[in-house]
């Protein structure tokens, strides 16, 4: 196969494009310029795609003897990821910019190109499993469970798990970066990339409040009481407890967390951590890894990309019934801090078999006699 395997500039992508040649392919490397502005030195481990990281990728494809390129789909990454990112905060809501760029960026953008080049398929260093099963390919679990990103994958639609390599997946971090340093790659001991790369220093409220308009307004708790002040409601989310500096302490002497974001009304309402516990789950933009499933049915639900995989009831709507959320999820136990904009995705054993985004959620209400 003729394929592209996307090279970030860091260990994962380098060994994924070693991999693939060594499986045969003919393997071209491409290194997607997605800063506007790209820094020419990272600023931290949280960021990527500078000059320098097009650098590391050079070199390593001249290592590899494979053609190098780099494709700028920095407008659309800005439109489809940051964009969507800001308008999401607006709104009230907590996204994961990770699974947008996986849908709309690297399977959406990045396949589109490479299959009107004629290419066959586009390979990417995350640690996921592809499995042929009965019904086509399946997106599975890594064998390192501690790196494992089936979560982020969870948006890949059929046709794209199609196109789709994940050479990583049944190895550990360990073993890719002893594997790097054992080609001479440069990269093995560079440091991950993690949180949201467009944010480099990890200030995300600071960051947020940089873009979007916002003023002064009140955190009240559960009875609608004022309790303290803050400087804008943007960038605060579901759960957080850290930044809140209430003016009024609770009388019950309990940490307050935050329980709902108001933009409309500039309001965040904060609440003791037991009021804070949802089981019914609403979500919609349902994107499913294979054929959808119907009706009823248990399955594993994940809803934070480290999160654990919860127990769960699923019951998955007609698409032409727009009186009911696409998808509904019922957690055997409450959960803290699910936020709308969130995604949940859902697993069977180790295969992943959808994902939806969190539209909003709540506790059962449970029948007494």
């Amino acid at each position: 196969m003729r394929v592209v395997a996307a090279m970030s500039g860091g260990v994962d992508s380098a060994v994924c494009a070693a991999r693939m040649l060594d499986a045969g392919h003919e393997v071209v490397g491409v290194h997607l310029a997605l800063a506007q502005k790209a820094s020419v030195l990272r600023e931290s481990a949280r960021g990527c795609c500078t000059i320098e990281d097009a650098g590391d990728a050079r070199r390593v494809a001249d290592r590899l003897g494979i053609p190098f390129y780099v494709w700028d789909l920095a407008q659309r990454f800005r439109q489809d990821v940051v964009e969507d990112f800001l308008a999401e905060y607006a709104a009230g809501r907590t996204p994961n910019p990770c699974l947008r760029c996986n849908e709309r960026i690297k399977f959406h953008a990045l396949l589109d190109k490479a299959l009107a080049l004629g290419f066959d398929a586009v390979a990417t260093g995350h640690y996921a499993r592809i499995v042929d099963g009965p019904d086509g390919r399946e997106l599975h679990r890594a064998v390192d469970s501690a790196k494992d990103q089936s979560y982020v994958l969870g948006v890949l639609d059929a046709e794209q798990l199609a196109r789709s390599f994940f050479p990583l997946g049944a190895s550990t971090k360990d073993e890719v970066r002893a594997e790097a340093a054992a080609r001479g790659f440069a990269v093995a001991r560079k440091p991950d990339s993690h949180d949201i790369c467009f944010i480099p220093d990890g200030n995300t409220q600071g960051w947020l409040r940089a873009r979007l308009p916002h003023e002064p307004g009140v955190i009240v708790d559960e009875a609608g009481q004022e309790v303290g002040r803050h400087e804008g409601a943007v960038g605060f989310t579901v759960g957080q407890r850290r930044g809140l500096h209430l003016s009024r302490p609770a009388l019950d002497g309990q940490p307050r967390y935050v329980r709902e974001v108001d933009p409309a009304r500039n309001v965040v309402v904060v609440a003791p951590a037991e009021l804070l516990g949802v089981d019914v789950i609403e979500a919609d933009h349902v994107r499913w890894c294979g054929s959808p499933p119907s009706g009823r049915l248990r399955l594993g639900a994940q809803i934070r990309a480290h999160g654990a995989e919860l127990p769960a009831t699923v019951t998955v709507c007609r698409a032409d019934d727009t009186a009911y959320p696409r998808l509904v999820v019922e957690l055997d136990e409450p959960q803290r801090g699910v936020a709308p904009g969130q995604s949940v995705v859902l697993y069977d054993g180790t295969r992943v078999v959808g994902s939806g985004t969190i539209a909003s959620s709540r506790r059962r209400i449970s029948s007494t006699t």
